[in-house]
């Protein structure tokens, strides 16, 4: 069986600078990937690359098989890739309804209605879905990122510290949120988390980063105290 999601040998640029090395994984479909390391190893750089967001990249990227390397955003999100930025990306200007909705352009069979699965979810959104998306906290614009993300109708998620400048209630609710989307929904996730506890219960497989090369990979209960210590301390 073909992994959902695989780089071989990949390695990705912001102009001349090479930012992922030989940078070489498989995902199998259901699985809630972490990715760990240091703030500036490549963890951002990995999303985006994936999401064919940065300035060039070379080496294979396949879903399901299918090679995406070279291949538009757009087009990579038709192959069921929902993307939750670092920082968010929510447009302030526009109503949560409007943000939302953005998500569904992306969608393989073009239904362009916010999907139930937001608004169930999510209940505040569907309470104040004309708001504008600007006046929402930290942790409601999380979520507002979260929904337009699932409104592409992702079989692979991808959030980049969703945890990051979130009060702590919120961390668990978002955390909880997640892991229902994985192990009850059965979307994979890829999650860049600098928290370690939530990490190990959050994630099925673990990818450490250093220096924007794979340094460890293999389920969580294999990632150990000496790794973190050596690749995640300061």
């Amino acid at each position: 069986m073909s992994a959902l999601l695989s780089f071989d040998n990949v390695t990705s640029y912001y102009g001349g600078t090479r930012i992922l090395k030989d940078f070489s994984f498989e995902m199998e479909k259901g699985q809630c990937l972490c990715v760990l390391g240091r703030n500036g190893v490549g963890k951002t750089t990995l999303m985006r690359t994936i999401m064919g967001l940065t300035d060039r990249s070379v080496g294979a990227i396949r879903i399901n098989g299918v090679e995406l390397s070279g291949q538009p955003t757009y087009v990579r999100a038709k192959y069921g890739l929902g993307y939750v930025p670092q920082g968010r990306g929510i447009l302030s200007n526009f109503t949560v309804r409007e943000n939302i909705l953005l998500g569904t352009f992306a969608r393989a069979d073009k239904a362009g209605e916010i999907p139930e699965i937001c608004l169930r979810i999510f209940p505040y959104l569907k309470e104040n879905l004309d708001r504008r998306a600007g006046l929402l906290s930290g942790g409601q614009k999380q979520q507002l990122a979260i929904a337009r993300a699932l409104a592409v109708n992702p079989q692979i998620l991808l959030l980049d510290e969703p945890t990051e400048g979130i009060q702590p209630n919120i961390v668990h609710e978002i955390g909880e949120i997640l892991m229902m989307l994985n192990r009850e929904l059965g979307i994979s996730l890829i999650v860049t988390e600098q928290h370690i506890k939530v990490a190990r219960k959050l994630g099925n497989a673990f990818l450490m980063v250093d220096n924007g090369r794979v340094v460890a990979r293999g389920p969580m209960s294999e990632m150990t105290d000496e790794l973190i210590e050596r690749h995640m301390t300061i």
